[in-house]
């Protein structure tokens, strides 16, 4: 089995994917996979989408992974607001962000969470997530910054600032590959892509600032870039991770805020997403919640299917840039050994 859990109990609901076991984190060393690529997620994610993230991860890593073993562990930003429920899951589930910094790992993917402030360095969580930053750029291999995350990430290395759209970024999109790289090097030139944000990053302060966009639509900007610091930082703004239901989730979650007083606005249907006959009767329960605009109408929001083709599709485009993060990590653990290796013949006394 490729990929091992260190934190969690078995039975947990990721310990069913294929390819995953758990293991508790004091059996960290002694049973180890003899090459095994260490990996460290710090999920920030809302509460209600902690598990969710969790199992959309560590699927994807497990099905990228071949015959690749891993070792993954779970961290958090304690300083993220959580209810106390959360904060029990968290420490009974995930492994002390304090943990972390002592240590090294191969690959680091970091979540983002929902905004609460127009200026992401008022953010509560905001001195905590810097230092992160400038761990990973020193003790990883390669780091994934997935949605918010790349926009935090880029605002704390160069200081460039988010720009928000005029409405939501939300949806399935066609992403042009632009430029060749070693994680686009088994993609097709187009590629499609989950996105559900309200800010993106302008490609020209990103070019000018040294980052390589590698994947980009005329409709929502860069997707993918990255930039070579003392690690490999790959920045995300989509979320090829998500799985086929998940925009869905976070459309009817939308609605249901609308329905609740709690936003003005009624939400975009997601575009290139659901089915035909799924638009129209979501856009028929919009027509009626305009007017009868009560929590209780969300108990009849209709059932509604994504495109079978778009999600196996986007499914696959996402196995095959994690295949390429772990094969990129690999590469680059191979290469600082041989020249450790060297280093050290060339320190050694002749004979």
């Amino acid at each position: 089995m490729p990929v091992v859990m260190e934190q969690g109990a078995c039975g947990r609901s990721y310990s069913l994917l294929a390819g995953v076991r758990c293991v508790p984190a004091r059996a960290r060393r002694s049973d180890n996979a003899e090459g095994a690529i260490e990996i460290g997620i710090v999920n920030n994610m809302p509460d209600s989408a902690l598990e969710a993230t969790e199992r959309q991860f560590i699927g994807l890593l497990a099905a990228a992974s071949e015959k690749t073993p891993l070792r993954v562990r779970l961290f958090a930003l304690s300083s993220v607001p959580r209810a106390d429920a959360a904060r029990r899951y968290l420490s009974t589930h995930y492994a002390s962000i304090a943990d972390l910094w002592d240590t090294r790992l191969d690959g680091l993917i970091v979540t983002g969470t929902e905004p609460r402030c127009k200026d992401m360095t008022q953010e509560p969580y905001w001195a905590e997530f810097a230092r992160l930053v400038d761990w990973a750029e020193r003790n990883t291999t390669s780091t994934v910054w997935s949605c918010l995350a790349a926009h935090a990430a880029v605002r704390h290395l160069d200081d460039i600032e988010r720009v928000p759209f005029e409405r939501k970024c939300f949806g399935v999109f066609q992403c042009e590959q632009i430029a060749r790289h070693v994680l686009t090097t088994t993609s097709p030139g187009y590629l499609y892509v989950p996105h559900s944000r309200w800010n993106g990053l302008p490609e020209d302060a990103l070019q000018a600032s040294g980052y390589d966009v590698l994947a980009r639509a005329d409709a929502i900007g860069s997707d993918l870039f990255v930039k070579e610091t003392r690690s490999l930082f790959a920045f995300l703004q989509g979320h090829p991770e998500y799985e086929a239901e998940t925009l869905a989730r976070e459309y009817r979650r939308d609605v249901g805020r609308f329905l609740r007083q709690e936003r003005s606005d009624y939400p975009d249907i997601p575009q290139n997403y659901f089915d035909d006959a799924s638009v129209r009767s979501l856009e028929a329960f919009r027509s009626r919640a305009l007017t009868e605009r009560t929590a209780e109408l969300l108990e009849s929001f209709p059932a509604a299917a994504p495109q079978e083709t778009m999600a196996s599709s986007w499914h696959r485009a996402a196995i095959r840039l994690y295949r390429n993060w772990l094969a990129a990590i690999s590469a680059r653990r191979i290469t600082s050994a041989r020249l450790a290796a060297a280093g050290a013949s060339e320190l050694a006394p002749s004979p």
